[in-house]
């Protein structure tokens, strides 16, 4: 009987063990066909609405398996593409595994209207799948139709439109970016460096350009901007028409993004994620009107000064000789174009002999369009009948009332002696005197018979090189200072030549790094390190921020540059192999190293090329 039972129970197990195995398979079974039901493939717009000068966001979304190829995008009329690269990921979900492929193309509108993104085929796990039509809106301002506001914007402002030749005029340009933008912090300290090179101002002579030192609040719509000022001085050079203008320059902003939960990095999402979008500004051209200064009524001595100014002379010593010096500081004070102003000309000073004046500006602004320029000239009475210094006149036009102005300053007393004989010196006038008295008989001196031991006389000095090179040393020495000064000067006012050089004392120091990294067999520091470089030498060579650069860049700018096939293929290699390291780090170190070479040949080749 327990024998019996026994094997009745040992049945059972065997049973429930097929069972098992049954549901198990069904399992497998139903996973794999829901696998492959499961695909999918899907394309999404980030923004239905944008503002011109931003860009959207198009990405093409697999499930559920492998495409067989990514689909291109075709060509559309007035709107640019750039590959922004693809994604992987893969996920576990009540012990179902699935993966995920994302690829994002960014979308450059050129101008306003409405863009029809087509349905795109792709071949996903065996099966054709395509997605829906998007449909993308551009307008001048997206703001104003209803949308999201933009997230930066370049502004100019003007005092006036209307303005004479000559006259100086403050341009400010306003870098508008959106209250709780991440990085506005690097944007703005990008912009004031920026300095005059943000305007575009064909006619007009560009002065100087000072940056506002505190950032600024304003509201624009329903959205809260801060903003940065960069003001410039400049004055028209040609009459009529002019247009002012702003180069265009995209600005990688970043946003904070929906704060998700990231496996085995952020678990609990307790850290902020920021997306970036690039955003393009230009500000809007001004029309200006340039008038010639007026013919009429214009002074016989007007020079060409135009603003508003002062005058005040002194002269000293009033009591003099003939001959004597007398000097005359004539300083010019006011706001305009101070550097431009020249000594008024006087034409009633027959009797004086004048020396060229010297100058020199001090001003009172950031941008030196107020202050005053004083002029030192010496002069010298030639007769002893002169009795005063004639009146001395500076005309100048009044912008703003429209009317030439003449300032005088009246004729100073002057008492001019006539010049005294020249005395003598005692030294003189005793030579003179002995030579005039009879010479006294001396007494008869010997032939002397031993002339003693004859001695070479001294080298004169003159004939000496020594004696050049020491009076050489300072001649020199000035001259090497001049050169170095203007070298200093050259570098400050060329920040494009300043970047290169500290560029290239990156790449030298980079390369050093790499190499480091390399036999310490750090992979991760190694391409984080490649790619800082590449940014930086590529930002560089097209006077971009090294943090706008991405592998897109490339083949959209350096390659209709003209950068040799060779050198951009090197390129799209370094950075796929940099994007391949994220997933599949390299572990040795002499894989490591072999990569040093290649880096240091396309860094040389992208330093000899003039972009």
């Amino acid at each position: 009987m327990q024998n019996l039972w026994s094997q009745r129970k040992s049945g059972g197990r065997v049973w429930r063990h097929i069972g098992a195995l049954i549901s198990c398979l069904g399992l497998f079974l139903s996973a794999l066909a829901g696998s492959l039901s499961a695909a999918s493939f899907t394309a999404v717009l980030d923004r239905d609405m944008v503002s011109m000068g931003e860009s959207a966001m198009l990405t093409l979304k697999f499930e559920g398996g492998q495409p067989k190829g990514l689909p291109g995008l075709p060509a559309i009329p007035n709107l640019q593409t750039a590959d922004r690269g693809t994604s992987q990921s893969i996920s576990l979900v009540n012990g179902a595994m699935s993966t995920s492929i994302s690829q994002t193309i960014e979308l450059i509108p050129l101008q306003p209207g409405e863009y029809i993104i087509p349905a795109l085929r792709a071949n996903v796990a065996g099966q054709s799948l395509s997605s829906r039509p998007l449909r993308l809106k551009v307008v001048k301002d997206a703001a104003a139709a209803g949308g999201e506001a933009p997230l930066a914007f370049l502004k100019l402002v003007l005092p006036k439109k209307e303005f004479f030749l000559g006259e100086v005029v403050e341009v400010q340009s306003q870098l508008h970016v959106r209250d709780g933008v991440a990085n506005a912090d690097n944007v703005f300290r990008w912009f004031e460096n920026l300095g005059s090179s943000v305007l575009k101002a064909e006619g007009f002579s560009v002065l100087k350009t000072a940056q506002s030192q505190q950032l600024q609040r304003v509201q624009v719509g329903n959205a809260i901007y801060v903003f940065a000022t960069l003001t410039t001085s400049l004055t028209p050079v040609k009459t009529g028409a002019l247009t002012l203008g702003s180069s265009s320059a995209i600005l990688p902003l970043q946003i904070a993004g929906p704060n998700r939960r990231r496996e085995g990095i952020d678990p609990f999402g307790m850290f902020q994620q920021y997306e970036e979008r690039r955003v393009t500004v230009v500000a809007e051209n001004i029309s200006v009107k340039a008038m010639p200064l007026p013919r009429e009524a214009a002074p016989a001595d007007f020079s060409g000064a135009v603003g508003n100014y002062s005058l005040a002379v002194t002269a000293g010593p009033t009591n003099v000789a003939v001959g004597d010096p007398i000097t005359l500081k004539i300083q010019i004070s006011g706001r305009g174009a101070l550097e431009a102003l020249a000594l008024p000309v006087q034409g009633a000073w027959p009797k004086f002999k004048a020396y060229p004046p010297t100058a020199k500006v001090e001003t009172t602004d950031p941008l030196g369009i107020e202050g005053s320029k004083t002029f030192e000239q010496v002069v010298t009475a030639e007769t002893a009948d002169i009795k005063e210094l004639p009146a001395l006149n500076f005309s100048f036009f009044d912008p703003d009332k429209k009317v030439y102005r003449t300032l005088t300053q009246p004729p100073f007393g002057l008492v001019v002696r006539p010049s005294s004989p020249v005395a003598l010196p005692s030294a003189a006038l005793a030579a003179r005197t002995s030579q005039s008295e009879p010479a006294q008989s001396q007494d008869i001196i010997h032939i002397k018979q031993n002339p003693g031991r004859v001695r070479r006389s001294l080298e004169p000095w003159l004939s000496r090189p020594f004696f050049w090179g020491v009076q050489s040393a300072p001649v020199l020495a000035l001259m090497v200072s001049v050169v170095c000064r203007r070298k200093r000067e050259s570098l400050a006012n060329n920040p494009r030549l300043r970047r290169q050089r500290q560029v290239a004392r990156l790449v030298i120091e980079g390369v050093g790094d790499l190499r480091r990294f390399a036999s310490e067999n750090n992979s991760e520091l190694f391409f984080s390190t490649l790619v800082r470089l590449l940014q930086e030498q590529l930002g560089e060579r097209l006077d971009l921020p090294a943090s706008a650069i991405t592998e897109a860049v490339v083949a959209e700018q350096m390659q209709p540059r003209g950068l040799p096939a060779v050198t951009v293929g090197a390129l799209h290699d370094l950075f796929q192999t940099c994007n391949l390291a994220r997933y599949a780090p390299i572990k040795s170190s002499q894989e490591l190293a072999a990569f040093i070479p290649k880096i240091e040949s396309t860094l040389r080749q992208l330093q000899e090329f003039k972009a």
